[in-house]
């Protein structure tokens, strides 16, 4: 069945939740944004990718002033693969303290959930059923686009 207007709107909605989660260091809602079993690829930036609410808290309390005052999301674009897979593009602003602003894309795949289990950490809230995150992989855009460089891989 294709995604309804409703649907896209979550999902859009569920995208820009990310940032408000992350600026605010509100790791005890991260139930409300990813699936239980969720994968965080951020491979490009030498952490591999983390598996679970714990492994992606303790990751960015590790990355500490590394971490961007503000996660901004922008040209979200919201498509269905054939067998029902639900994938979602965006690009995202990430400002820091003292240097440059830097871009990257978001590539995710989301799946309806029915209920969420608790993150598993004290005072973790059960959020209502809708959409999630269950992949999500971060892809540095390093470069501009050259007029040779049609189709160039964002990482170059």
């Amino acid at each position: 069945m294709p995604l309804s207007a409703d649907d896209r709107l979550a999902i859009h909605e569920l995208v820009a939740l990310h940032g408000h989660l992350m600026d605010d260091g509100a790791f005890d809602r991260l139930s409300e944004l990813f699936t239980d079993d969720f994968a965080y690829d951020v491979t490009a930036y030498g952490f591999g990718v983390l598996r679970g609410y714990a492994a992606f808290a303790e990751a960015a309390r590790t990355l500490g002033d590394g971490n961007p005052l503000g996660h901004h999301v922008t040209n979200v674009v919201v498509s269905e693969d054939a067998d029902g897979t639900v994938r979602v593009r965006s690009k995202g602003l990430g400002v820091p303290v003292d240097g440059p602003v830097g871009t990257v894309v978001y590539e995710d795949v989301v799946r309806r959930v029915e209920v969420q289990p608790p993150a598993g950490t004290a005072g973790a809230r059960r959020p209502a059923a809708g959409w999630r995150i269950s992949y999500r992989r971060v892809v540095p855009r390093r470069r501009p686009l050259h007029p040779e460089g049609r189709g160039q891989h964002p990482e170059s």
